[in-house]
């Protein structure tokens, strides 16, 4: 079998879908596409899609990750297209490279977000930002299926910033932008949470919902603090190509060796 891994996006509207809201999506997508895919045993066989770290509904993202499994061979970039066609405007397949590594998954170690905060001055963001990686550890609540839970989201934070405010916004109203790259564990750090704990050490409150988008995950740079992308490490297993043969149709000298000999005789 294939394996072939796909970037994907949730974009405008779309941001609001959920994950399995997406997953019925994608999997109208592979049979409008006439995918050959490959499917699990059993009394309902499956698609075999697996996928990694779906974001939250109601993030946007430019970087989700599945990975497909397929009974026939197809060229990766074809497949995109395809799959990019058959898919809602906003979930978009951007990238598809051939699966030549293992552990897509445990490559996905961190996650850079951006969150706009409408009506939010950037000086007041940056004084936030100050006080809470300050902080040695900052306890935000979130409940979950088990009931309210209580975590540090400090510890996760490997990076937070705030920018410079954002050039469109509406007026004269006043936005700001926090760069964040959170660490990947359990529990789940979110972008609501860091938010939760920005409100809690500098009483930092935006008046609308932020409006949160992943702009990539993949292995962290501890030292950095960067993060680079999962899928690089299967473009750089693509084996090179053979050498061209020697083609028995064409003198020797044209294929690089040394010159035939002119026949001797008189002229």
């Amino acid at each position: 079998m294939q394996r072939i891994r796909l970037r994907y996006t949730k974009r405008g509207r779309l941001r609001f879908t959920s994950h399995r809201d997406f997953q019925r999506a994608f999997e109208r997508a592979l049979r409008r596409a006439e995918v050959p895919m490959a499917y699990s045993a059993g009394f309902t066989p499956h698609p075999k899609v697996s996928y990694a770290n779906a974001a939250p509904t109601g993030t946007g993202s430019e970087a989700e990750f599945l990975e497909i499994q397929l009974t026939e061979a197809r060229d990766p970039e074809a497949l995109r297209a395809l799959l990019d066609e058959s898919l809602p405007d906003g979930l978009d397949v951007v990238e598809a490279v051939e699966a030549r590594t293992s552990g897509l998954a445990d490559r996905l170690q961190a996650s850079v977000w951006e969150l706009r905060l409408d009506g939010v001055e950037p000086a007041e963001a940056r004084k936030a930002v100050a006080a809470f990686l300050a902080a040695g550890t900052v306890e935000v609540e979130r409940r979950t299926k088990n009931g309210m839970r209580t975590f540090d989201a400090r510890g996760a934070v490997v990076r937070l910033e705030a920018l410079e405010s954002a050039d469109d916004r509406p007026g004269d109203r006043p936005c700001a932008i926090l760069r964040l790259v959170v660490r990947h564990g359990t529990p789940a750090v979110r972008p609501d949470d860091v938010l939760s704990g920005l409100r809690a050490t500098a009483d930092l409150a935006p008046p609308v919902p932020a409006a949160v988008t992943r702009l990539a995950q993949g292995l962290l740079d501890e030292e950095s603090g960067t993060v680079t992308d999962p899928l690089a490490p299967d473009r750089e297993a693509v084996p090179a190509a053979p050498p061209m043969a020697a083609r028995a149709d064409l003198p020797l000298a044209s294929q690089g060796g040394p010159a035939a000999k002119a026949p001797e005789g008189p002229a």
